[in-house]
C-alpha cells in the first residue's frame, strides 16, 4: 500500500498530539467514590493477599514497597520471582483458570496479546498519570485504555567513544565523516544480521516520515498502514546506498557491533543501556548522542516501556489497584527499582533524579524524542516481513520494487 506523504513537520504534530490524546484517558478516570459498594483497600485488609510475578532480578527491588503495604493496610503482599521468558506465557495460561497473580510486571508491547486473550484489567491511575513521562503513558495505553502501572522507559541512542571523536555529530554524514577522519575500519556500527534489525534502523526510518502505523485518538492504528509511503521509498533507497558503501552491513551482528567498539575499531555504536556496561569495563570514555538524522527531521527511536499489569481475574482488584499506583507508583520504589536494572525511571520525579547521572541523562534526553513500540497485533505482521527486506535492500535489491513488496506483504497479512 502506498500512501502520500505530508509534509515531516505536520507528521510529527500529528503523531504526538494523538499520542497524547491516547494518555489523556487515564488522567479523566476516577477513583471509586467513598459510598462506593466496592470495598477500600483497608476494608478488605482482613481477608485480602496479594500476589506479584516479576522477573527474578527484581524480587530485592520491590519487597519494601511490598513490607511498607502491608505495614499499613494488613494486606499481605507476596514477591514471586519467575523467569523473563516463561511470564507472559504462564500469566496468559493461568489467569483464566483463576491460578495466576493478582499482579504481573511486563512490557507494554505485550498488550495486544494480553487484551486480546482477555486477561488484563483496566488500570484506574487517576491524576497520578500526570506524573509519568508521556511515552510511558502513551505506551501504557491501549485502545483508548491505560492498563499499565509504567516503570521503566527504555530506548537506543548513539554510544559514542570520546577518545576517538570528541564531540558529538551534527548529522549522520557528519557521523560518518567523523569516524572515518578518526582512520577506522567501522566509522560506525549497528547491529543488522542476516536478517536485518529494523528495530535498530527505526530512528532513520522516522527521519523520512515514514512511521510504521499512523494514529488515531486511541493510538495506533492498523489500517492506517504508513510504512509504503513515499518517505519510506526515500527511506529504502537511503537503505541501499548506505549498504554501497559499507555503513550498514549484515554481517556485522550484536556481538560484532559490539566487539568493534570495545577494541576501538568503531567511533559510534547505536544500541541501548543494556550495552553500556560493557563500554565502561572496557575502559572506553562514553558519551551518550542522539541519533544523527540522515535528513535534517528529528530520528526517533522506538521506546520500550516496562510496568506492571492488572489481572481480570484477581479478587482483589482494588487492593492491587491500591499497591501499584500508591506504592510502586512512588519515586522511591522507582528508583528502588531502577537502581536493580539501571533503566530510566518511567515516573517523571524519579527520571529526573536518575538523570543526575550522565549516561541515563544522555539517554534520556534521546527518549524524549522516542515514540512507543506498537503494540497492537498487526505489528506481528510487520515484524514478519520487515526485517528480511532491509537485510536484502543493503545487500542490493532494487530499493523501490522490494519497499513496495514489504508493504503489500504486510497489508496482504493485516488483511
Amino acid at each position: 500500500m502506498t500512501v502520500n506523504k505530508p509534509s515531516r513537520a505536520i507528521a510529527a504534530i500529528s503523531l504526538v498530539a494523538a499520542l497524547g490524546l491516547a494518555g489523556c484517558s487515564s488522567s479523566t478516570a476516577e477513583k471509586p467514590a467513598e459510598n462506593s459498594a466496592e470495598p477500600s483497600a483497608s476494608q478488605e485488609a482482613s481477608t485480602t493477599s496479594l500476589t506479584v510475578w516479576v522477573d527474578s532480578e527484581r524480587v530485592d527491588a520491590l519487597q519494601g514497597a511490598a513490607d511498607a503495604y502491608e505495614a499499613k493496610t494488613g494486606v499481605s503482599v507476596e514477591i514471586v520471582g519467575k523467569d523473563t521468558g516463561d511470564i507472559k506465557d504462564d500469566f496468559i495460561q493461568q489467569v483464566p483458570t483463576g491460578e495466576g497473580p493478582d499482579i504481573t510486571m511486563g512490557a507494554h508491547d505485550w498488550l495486544g496479546e494480553l487484551t486480546t486473550n482477555g486477561v488484563v484489567a483496566p488500570l484506574e491511575l487517576g491524576d497520578s498519570a500526570a506524573n509519568y513521562m508521556d511515552v510511558a503513558i502513551n505506551a501504557a495505553t491501549y485502545d483508548g485504555t491505560v492498563y499499565m502501572l509504567p516503570y521503566a522507559v527504555e530506548n537506543i541512542a548513539v554510544l559514542r567513544n570520546t577518545a576517538l571523536v570528541p564531540d558529538a555529530p551534527a548529522t549522520y554524514d557528519d557521523m560518518i565523516q567523523a569516524g572515518k577522519d578518526a582512520g577506522l575500519d567501522h566509522p560506525f556500527v549497528v547491529e543488522q544480521g542476516v536478517e536485518g534489525n529494523p528495530y535498530h534502523l527505526y530512528p532513520f526510518q522516522t527521519a523520512f516520515g515514514a512511521p510504521v502505523f499512523g494514529v488515531n485518538d486511541a493510538g495506533y492504528d492498523a489500517t492506517d498502514l504508513q510504512i509504503g509511503n513515499d518517505g519510506g521509498l526515500e527511506f529504502a533507497a537511503w537503505l541501499g546506498e548506505q549498504g554501497a558503501e559499507g555503513n550498514l552491513n549484515t554481517d556485522i551482528d550484536g556481538d560484532i557491533a559490539k566487539q568493534a567498539f570495545l577494541d576501538g575499531d568503531a567511533a559510534f555504536w547505536l544500541t541501548g543501556p543494556w550495552n553500556v556496561g560493557a563500554a565502561v569495563d572496557a575502559g572506553i570514555d562514553v558519551a551518550i548522542d542522539p541519533v544523527p538524522s540522515p535528513t535534517g527531521e528529528i530520528a526517533s527511536p522506538f521506546a520500550g516501556v516496562k510496568g506492571f499489569f492488572l489481572s481480570s481475574e484477581s479478587e482483589n482488584k482494588v487492593a492491587a489497584t491500591d499497591f501499584l499506583v500508591n506504592f510502586l507508583g512512588t519515586e522511591d520504589a522507582q528508583l528502588d527499582l531502577f537502581n536493580s536494572g539501571n533503566v530510566l525511571p518511567a515516573l517523571s520525579a524519579a527520571a529526573e533524579t536518575a538523570s543526575a547521572d550522565p549516561i541515563i541523562g544522555g539517554f534520556a534526553a534521546v527518549g524524549e524524542d522516542a515514540v512507543p513500540m506498537p503494540a497492537i497485533p498487526a505489528m506481528g505482521a510487520v515484524w514478519e516481513y520487515w526485517g528480511i527486506a532491509e537485510a536484502e535492500i543493503i545487500n542490493g535489491a532494487d530499493p523501490t520494487e522490494r519497499w513496495n513488496k514489504l508493504a503489500a506483504d504486510v497489508q496482504s497479512a493485516i488483511g
